[in-house]
Order: structure tokens, then sequence, then C-alpha cells
């Protein structure tokens, strides 16, 4: 019978190297942000936001682009599997993208924060409890060993915003990871100086993150980039 993550120790999920360690990691980081965001008030909000994406976009990008090919490949039902989560994980960039031009302590901004702590908090418990499970039963580990390596590869250098309009699969997200990620990053120094004390730098900051916005929105629309989608995970199709 299979354990959720949840319930296991490091040396049962395959030692420090294991992708389901390095999972669960984050899943535990990932939490104690969000308790921290629901305590926050203004700028301090907005960084603490920042932080979760830096955190939640580039873990979602990298198993969208190492693990579920794996997944596909590995486990019986992994196709499935894997599309469920991708949809939950377009929903949570549709939302964020929403969020980000919200006034963060607006109610509008809390009813929104709301449904995405839902999100992520579902999302955790999908790949814990029935996603990784069925991965761990069928590899070895040096096979999740080698699988972290690759995913904390790819996540170190992916892109930290949402961009709902490029494909959850490849190749559409691996032609995006280049550009978007010198532009999600550049983004994350910006907005940090636009929150600062000094207050031309501030403003500098501000207005040259919404112009790098405006850049990502335009090139996420090309259209190598939205390659890969499965119909159901298309923003389009969607709305």
């Amino acid at each position: 019978m299979t354990r959720s993550l949840a319930q296991q120790n490091e040396s049962e999920l395959g030692g420090s190297l294991s992708v389901l360690v390095r999972q669960k990691r984050d899943h535990v980081e990932l939490d104690r942000l969000l308790h921290a965001i629901d305590g926050s008030t203004g700028a301090h909000r907005r960084e603490l936001l920042n932080r979760l994406c830096r955190l939640v976009f580039p873990h979602a990008f990298a198993e969208e682009s190492v693990l579920w090919p794996a997944l596909r490949k590995m486990v019986p039902d992994g196709e499935a599997l894997t599309l469920e989560i991708e949809r939950e994980h377009q929903e949570i960039n549709e939302l964020f993208t929403e969020l980000e031009t919200l006034a963060p302590d607006s109610a509008e901004h809390h009813a929104l924060w709301t449904r995405i702590v839902t999100l992520l908090r579902e999302d955790v418990r999908d790949e814990e409890d029935r996603l990784f499970p069925q991965l761990q039963a069928v590899a070895s580990p040096r096979t999740l060993a080698a699988l972290g390596v690759a995913w904390e590869a790819v996540r170190r250098t992916a892109p930290t915003r949402p961009h709902p309009v490029v494909a959850r699969r490849p190749p559409g997200n691996a032609v995006a990871a280049l550009p978007l990620t010198l532009i999600d990053r550049s983004r994350d120094h910006l907005d940090r100086l636009a929150r600062s004390r000094w207050s031309r730098g501030a403003a500098v900051g501000g207005r040259v993150s919404g112009v790098l916005a405006r850049v990502a929105g335009a090139i996420e629309h090309v259209p190598p980039l939205t390659r890969g989608e499965d119909p159901s995970t298309s923003t389009e199709n969607r709305h």
C-alpha cells in the first residue's frame, strides 16, 4: 500500500538527492509562506507574495518540464494524473495574474487569495498523496535522484512569475524558459526596488517592471511558446 510523502522520512523517500525529498521540502516552505501571507498587510504582503511566486512558479515549471514527461512514461495512469495537476497549475497561473493587479489590502485581493490558497493546498495533496507515491512504487532510488538533480537544475533557472498563455508542456514551455526567466528575475529585483524607501529608485523600479510585464505578456503569445498544450489547459479554451 502506498503512503503519502507527508508520512515518510528522507531515507524512505530516497535520500537527500531524491526528487521526492526536494518536492516535500518545497511543500513545507509553501505552507510556511501561506501562513505568513495570511497575517501580513501592505508592502510586506507584496514582498511575501513575491517570495511565494519565486517558490511556486519555478517549482511547477520544473515539474512540467522534467517530472511530468517522466511520469507519463513510467506510471500507468500518468497521463491522466499529470493532466489533472496541469489544470490546477493553469488555474493558479490565471488567478495569480489577476491578483497582481489588485491592491494587497483590498477585499477583492483577499477573496482571490483564499481561492489561490485552496488550489495550492489541493495541488500539494494531489502530488503527495496520489501522484508521487505511484512514482515511488516504480522508480529506483537512483532514478529518483537523477530526476531530483534534473528538476533542481531547471527550477533554479525557471521563470518566477505566472504565465498563463505559455504551454504547460514541451516544446512550448522549454522555448519560453530563457526569455521569460530573464524578464521575471529582472522584475523581481525591480519590484524590490519599488518597495524600497528610496523614493526615486522606487518610482523607476515600478515603471520599468511594468514595462517588462507588458513585454512578457507579448512574448507569451509568440506561437512556439504555446505549442504542446493540452486543449483543456489552454487559456483560450478555458474562457
